[in-house]
């Protein structure tokens, strides 16, 4: 090892208690939604197992684990309120110990921070009556016997995951219920249990006495605990040290993992797991806080993507172990690549947020650039070479095009990517306009980067025939052409622009628009905040009960909070029905869709969002002298098999078409179908 990976703070080792960690580098407690009735079964497994692979030195299992029936899962979290779970936990332990790395467990109660009307149907819990906004349950004030179930319940959790073979537990106090019993927000008691920060936190200790008592003094136990609530009326920055202290003091807690902020509203938690647009790293100050006032291990994690972030925190002594959650997502062998100096290969998380988002949507995590993640019983991080090398013709350079051109490319095929531009990344190229969205340069950077640098032929400002192609002898042909934007359909839509129009520079709006969304995604909130610039006025129109409405809690709030200040004005419910010149402006007719009601306002211009339909020509032209018509085995395909039907048995290519070209979806969706085809192709 040289002088510059040994000296590297991110891969120096650390001891906590008696467990060995190899390096500084862990991915903390989330829920993927990836449990099957309460237990993490394979898919879950291998999804740690890979990180473990990857190199890191600790992955925490079981966001929110629950270990009470009035606890319920609200978004696909482990269940180990009974002993079911215990043989499930022995596989996943011993899986993730094989590749190297430590693994520890996080179990909660999560009081008035989960729904009621799941799991057995019973009433939420909290210190008092206050109902939070972002799970929207009514609260019993607990009694003291559901105290001191609630304790027991604790224990017997702990037991379990002592029992199933973890290193360790951490407890969650953040947020759920013993932080709620911290503070000042959620707890009006005036018993024991209130009022003084010593009464505040009396049920914290209670839990931790009797979850000793069942794992003993030698088993690793920490806690996730609040820093600063960053809220009028919350836990200020010196309580939260003081809580610090005391946990300290009592010697039952081995290391304690900061966070800040209060996720009681969508607002709330985009900060603590922040998106694009949000400042990243933003609490790594208070964690180092309360590093400096203890002298327990501290953990952070909180939106510290980039190496660099991770590797000051270290060096100044914020933090003894540095969370990079989200990062493994995107890529689970970052640290075996920063190891062989391979940085620059690291597929970065740029906070697109769809993994948190999809969550909190009731859907199960997966990462908006990293389509294998989650999906390891299956699909593969890292291609084996083809036992049958083949020629492929790529046909688009956007995302769906240029991730299969590296996979197969990877995989030593011989492969030809034409792009028709005069550069690769298609809508990629448009998305990363405005401010918020910025980053999402960093993406097609990436994929543009790994392509440019395999042993793919590029044919740029190329626009493929069907004669070029045959040309190239193909055993398979791959159409990822993408999709164009459609006029909207009602009298005077060809007096609109589209999104894409004004994205790509095509088209320079200023004065009154109207930005007429049909959509409800990402593509209408970069377009918005991209216009409000140059805008004297921006509408949003949309159909949509509420505006942008299939993004996700994190990103629909910081979204519609960077549109709010720009003064953007929101008409949901709303639909266009005529559009017609007034001079030279446009007066549009529009509707409300639940009361009939119309009205005539006029602006300078009308940008729309419909999607795209797809670009299907050459698919058309190819299709009849394709060996499979273009057809796949859709059941196959699904779980990452390819097989083509046969159709023209005289032809020599196979013809398929991916992502946009078959319909409009999103990146994932495109990256997805390219490990399908190219993994598929191994099998």
């Amino acid at each position: 090892m040289d002088d510059k990976i040994s000296s590297d703070p991110l891969l120096q080792p650390f001891r906590l208690k008696h467990l060995h960690l190899r390096n500084r580098v862990i991915s903390t407690a989330h829920a993927p939604a990836y449990a099957e009735d309460g237990h993490p079964k394979d898919r879950y497994r291998l999804y740690h197992e890979e990180k473990a692979k990857g190199g890191l030195a600790l992955t925490m299992i079981g966001g929110s684990t629950n270990v009470a029936p009035d606890s319920p899962s609200v978004f696909g979290q482990l269940y180990a309120g009974d002993d079911s779970i215990i043989p499930w936990f022995e596989k996943l332990t011993a899986g993730v110990k094989f590749h190297g790395a430590a693994v520890m467990c996080q179990i909660t109660h999560m009081g008035r921070r989960t729904g009621w009307d799941t799991g057995d149907w019973l009433p939420v819990i909290g210190p008092s009556g206050r109902r939070e906004q972002a799970h929207r349950s009514m609260p019993k004030t607990a009694e003291y016997m559901d105290l001191e179930r609630i304790a027991w319940e604790f224990a017997e959790g702990a037991r379990r995951c002592q029992d199933g073979g973890f290193d360790g537990i951490e407890i969650l106090s953040h947020s759920h219920l013993l932080g709620q019993f911290l503070s000042p927000l959620v707890n009006d008691r005036e018993d024991d249990y209130g009022g003084s920060l010593e009464n505040r936190l009396r049920l914290t200790f209670e839990v931790l006495d009797a979850v000793r008592s069942k794992v003993g003094p030698d088993f690793v136990v920490g806690m996730r605990i609040t820093g600063d609530e960053l809220s009028t009326g919350g836990l200020t920055a010196d309580e939260c040290v003081e809580i610090a202290k005391r946990l300290a003091q009592s010697e039952q807690v081995d290391f304690l993992n900061i966070l800040a902020g209060a996720p009681y509203d969508d607002l709330g938690l985009a900060g603590w797991v922040p998106p694009m647009g949000v400042p990243s790293a933003r609490d790594l100050k208070v964690a180092g806080r309360i590093r400096s006032a203890v002298d327990l291990p501290i953990f952070h994690a909180g939106g510290i993507n980039d190496l660099a972030t991770a590797r000051y925190a270290l060096q100044e002594g914020m933090v003894d172990m540095i969370g990079m959650t989200r990062a493994h997502i995107a890529d689970p062998y970052l640290v075996k690549k920063i190891s062989i100096r391979q940085e620059d290969r690291i597929r970065s998380c740029v906070g697109l947020g769809y993994c948190v988002d999809r969550v909190n949507q009731g859907k199960d995590a997966v990462c908006g650039q990293n389509a294998v993640t989650g999906r390891e019983g299956f699909l593969s991080h890292r291609l084996p070479q083809a036992a049958k090398k083949k020629t492929i013709v790529v046909v688009g350079g956007g995302p769906c095009g240029l991730e299969t051109t590296r996979l197969a490319a990877a995989a030593g095929h011989n492969v030809h990517l034409f792009e028709a531009s005069d550069r690769l990344g298609g809508q990629l190229a448009l998305a990363s306009k405005g401010t918020v969205r910025r980053q999402m340069e960093s993406v097609l950077d990436w994929l543009v980067q790994e392509v440019t640098h395999s042993p793919a032929t590029l044919y740029l400002s190329t626009y493929a025939e069907a004669e070029d192609i045959k040309a190239l002898r193909p055993d398979l042909v791959v159409l990822a052409t993408g999709g164009w934007p459609s006029e909207p359909d009602c009298p005077g839509g060809d007096l609109t622009v589209s999104s894409w129009d004004v994205l790509g520079g095509n088209v320079r709006v200023s004065g009154d628009v109207l930005l007429w969304d049909m959509l409800g995604d990402q593509p209408a909130a970069v377009t918005a905040d991209y216009m409000s610039d140059h805008s004297a006025q921006l509408v949003f129109a949309t159909p949509d009960t509420r505006p942008l409405t299939e993004l996700g809690p994190t990103t629909q709030s910081v979204a519609l909070k960077n549109l709010y200040e720009r003064e953007v004005s929101f008409i949901p419910n709303t639909e266009v029905q005529r559009i017609e010149r007034d001079g030279n402006r446009k007066a549009v007719t529009l509707l409300n869709t639940l009361t009939g009601a119309t009205w005539r306002q006029v602006f300078d211009h009308v940008v729309f969002e419909t999607g795209c339909k797809p670009m299907d020509d050459l698919y058309f032209d190819l299709v009849g002298q394709s060996s499979n018509a273009g057809q796949l085995d859709l059941r196959k395909f699904a779980r990452g098999i390819v097989e083509f039907p046969s159709a023209h048995s005289d032809s020599g290519f196979a013809l398929v078409r991916l992502g946009d070209a078959v319909a409009s979806r999103n990146l994932h969706a495109a990256l997805f179908d390219a490990n399908r085809l190219v993994q598929g192709l191994q099998v």
